[in-house]
């Protein structure tokens, strides 16, 4: 059975989607595609993690991100986060690329 930590000691991924990821009129469906996609992903490794999928308006700001306590870590700090839950990082990220070009499909085919 895998340790469920309360909400405040999970990391947070946040992931920020550029509206043009799901085409030209991205900018109109961006916003709800948020919504479905967290829906889709809150359940992967919520025993350790909580998500945030926002649009990425602001494109100083990172793609992905990671937070405890509202306080951004380094890549390699939550690389030390997910390895003591035995969850490869660059794995993890491959993963959540794929699984969001998925969900882009699935929300298009709604």
């Amino acid at each position: 059975m895998e340790t469920r930590l309360p909400l405040y000691k999970k990391l947070l991924v946040m992931y920020r989607i550029e509206p043009g990821c799901l085409g030209p009129q991205g900018a109109d469906y961006v916003e709800e595609f948020c919504v479905f996609a967290k829906k889709k992903l809150k359940d992967n490794h919520s025993h350790c993690l909580r998500w945030t999928i926002k649009p990425r308006y602001d494109k100083t700001l990172p793609e992905l991100e990671f937070q405890i306590k509202n306080v951004v870590l380094s890549r390699d700090n939550a690389a030390k986060f997910m390895d003591s839950f035995g969850i490869d990082i660059d794995a993890f990220e491959e993963e959540l690329e794929e699984s969001l070009a998925d969900l882009v499909d699935a929300f298009f085919e709604r």
